[in-house]
C-alpha cells in the first residue's frame, strides 16, 4: 500500500503571500527621497529598487556608507492571554508589526543609518494556524505604519512552511534591512566618544522587545495573569506589548540639525549596562532620570527584583542614549525629541575612569563592567 506524500500547504501560503505583497504595495512611496520602485512593482522572485545617487554626487561623496542588518523579534509575540477578542487580537498583532519594524530599524538608527528597504522572514509549521485573518489584518497594518514612520519600503519576504522544525501554532518573526547614511555624513561608531560628553536619555514606551522570557514567566505568578490591571488602567498584556518607539526620525532630525553624536546606544538587551558598551574606560555618571513607566514598577514589586537588577535586565524607561560633545547639543536634542512627542532629558556625562562603570547617582547604584562582555 502506497503512502501519500505530505505536501506543503500552498493554498494557505499563497493566500498569505498575496496579503504580504499587497502590504508591500502600500509602502511603495515611503522611501521616495532615496529612490523608486520600477513599474514592474512587486511580486518577482527578486524585486528591484533604483537608488537615487544624485544627492551623493552633488555632495561630492566619495563613499556610500550602507548597512545590511538581519534581526529577529524573539518571543514577545507569545506574551498574551488566550481569551482575547477579535479586536484585541488584531490590536496585539498591530503592535507586534510595529515592534518588528523597530527591532531592526532602531539598531540601524544607532549608527545614523536611514532604513530604505525592509524584508521579512516568517517561517511556520502550519501556515493555516498562524496566518489567520486577525494576524494578517493587525500585523500588516502595524508593519506598514512602522514603515511609514521610518520612511522605508517593505520590499520582500519569505514565508516557508517548515514542518517538524517549528511548533504547529507558532511563528518565528525575523527580517533584514538595507540602510544608508545621508549624503556627506559619516556613520556613528563610538570612536569619538570622549570624557566630557553629555548623555541624553530618550524615553521608551515600555519593555520594547527585550526581557520577555522574564515577563512571560512573571505572568504565571500574577493574581490575574496577563489580565492583571496596572494603576493606569491597562492590563499587563497590553502594557508589555506597547509598540516600541521608532527612533529613526529623531536620529535623522539630529543629523539634519548639524549635530554630530559621538555615540548612540539603543537600551535593549543588557539594560543600562549598554551605556558602557564602548571598550574605553569611562564612567557614565547619570544625574537625572526619566519617569519610570508603571509596567516596570509592577514587575519590580511583583518579582521582588532590586532596582539594580531591573536596570541590568530592562530599559526601565530609557529606549535610547545619545552622546554629544556639548551641553548645547544635548539641549537641542531634548527639544527635537519633544517636537516628536518624545520625552527626553540631559541625563549626565561621560567621565575619565580606571574601569568601565555606570553610576546612577539619584538611586545610589553602580553597574560594574565585570560580567558585561559587550564591547564596541
Amino acid at each position: 500500500m502506497s503512502t501519500p506524500l505530505d505536501h506543503v500547504d500552498y493554498d494557505s501560503l499563497d493566500a498569505a503571500k498575496n496579503a504580504f505583497i499587497n502590504a508591500c504595495k502600500r509602502t511603495v512611496d515611503f522611501a521616495k527621497p532615496f529612490g523608486f520602485i520600477p513599474e514592474s512593482g512587486f511580486g518577482a522572485s527578486a524585486n528591484v529598487f533604483n537608488l537615487d545617487l544624485k544627492p551623493f554626487l552633488q555632495a561630492g561623496a566619495e563613499n556610500l556608507s550602507i548597512t545590511l542588518l538581519p534581526e529577529g523579534l524573539g518571543t514577545s509575540d507569545d506574551a498574551r492571554p488566550d481569551d482575547l477578542s477579535t479586536a484585541e487580537i488584531e490590536q496585539f498583532w498591530y503592535n507586534i508589526g510595529l515592534k518588528t519594524v523597530a527591532v531592526t530599524t532602531n539598531d540601524a538608527a544607532s549608527t545614523g543609518m536611514q532604513t530604505v528597504l525592509l524584508s521579512l522572514y516568517l517561517p511556520s509549521a502550519d501556515p493555516q494556524k498562524v496566518f489567520t485573518p486577525e494576524f494578517l489584518k493587525g500585523f500588516l497594518d502595524g508593519f506598514v505604519e512602522g514603515c511609514r514612520t521610518v520612511g522605508c519600503v517593505y520590499f520582500s519576504g519569505e514565508t516557508p512552511q517548515l514542518k517538524n522544525k517549528i511548533y504547529p501554532d507558532k511563528l518565528d518573526i525575523a527580517g533584514a534591512l538595507f540602510g544608508l547614511m545621508p549624503p556627506d555624513t559619516i556613520p556613528i561608531d563610538g570612536q569619538d566618544l570622549a570624557a566630557g560628553d553629555k548623555i541624553v536619555f530618550v524615553e521608551s514606551s515600555g519593555p520594547h522587545d527585550n526581557g520577555f522570557t522574564s515577563l512571560r514567566q512573571l505572568a504565571k505568578t500574577l493574581p490575574e495573569g496577563y489580565h492583571t490591571t496596572l494603576p493606569d488602567g491597562r492590563e499587563y498584556w497590553q502594557a508589555i506589548n506597547e509598540p516600541t518607539v521608532l527612533y529613526t526620525p529623531l536620529v535623522q532630525a539630529i543629523l539634519k540639525a548639524g549635530i554630530k553624536p559621538t555615540n548612540v546606544e539603543p537600551i535593549s538587551g543588557h539594560g543600562w549596562q549598554k551605556l558602557m558598551r564602548s571598550k574605553k574606560t569611562f564612567r557614565y555618571l547619570i544625574q537625572n532620570t526619566l519617569p519610570i513607566p508603571p509596567i516596570f514598577e509592577l514587575v519590580q514589586e511583583a518579582s521582588q527584583t532590586s532596582q539594580k537588577e531591573m536596570i541590568k535586565i530592562f530599559n526601565y524607561g530609557v529606549g535610547l542614549a545619545i552622546f554629544v560633545p556639548t551641553s548645547e547639543d544635548a539641549e537641542k536634542i531634548v527639544q527635537l525629541a519633544e517636537g516628536q512627542n518624545l520625552k527626553a532629558c540631559v541625563a549626565g556625562e561621560v567621565q575619565a575612569a580606571e574601569t568601565r562603570e555606570v553610576v546612577v547617582e539619584p538611586w545610589g547604584i553602580t553597574l560594574e563592567s565585570e560580567g558585561f562582555a559587550l564591547e564596541q
